[in-house]
């Protein structure tokens, strides 16, 4: 997919040990949620078994990225994970210059 011009929302953490289930439910949950935002256009996501994990959020633009951002219930899960998920985190935010992938089909 072509992810030229769009917003890429990179957030890096490290998760803690605690409450796996919880943190498991509330991820599907803001999934789901970000998926029905206008503007969204996809996530990707990895996480080692370090607990090292990146997850980029694609968004149409710069407004529809901030719209997440700020979304209340996207709010108070940020917090819950503060306080129980992550020992720390990062996010950058670029919009993307050039795109391009290659896939083996097989």
């Amino acid at each position: 997919m072509d992810r030229t011009g769009q917003i890429a929302v990179i957030f890096v953490s490290q998760r803690t040990l605690n409450d796996d289930q919880g943190y498991a439910e509330a991820a599907e949950a803001m999934d789901a949620l970000a998926a029905r935002q206008p503007g969204y256009c996809g996530v990707d996501s990895a996480r080692g078994a370090d607990g090292l994990g990146i997850t980029i959020s694609w968004w149409a633009d710069e407004a529809s990225a901030l719209a997440w951002r700020a979304h209340p219930e996207h709010a108070a899960i940020r917090e819950r994970g503060r306080a129980e998920w992550y020992s720390r985190y990062k996010v950058a935010v670029a919009e993307v210059g050039r795109s391009y992938g290659w896939s083996d089909k097989s």
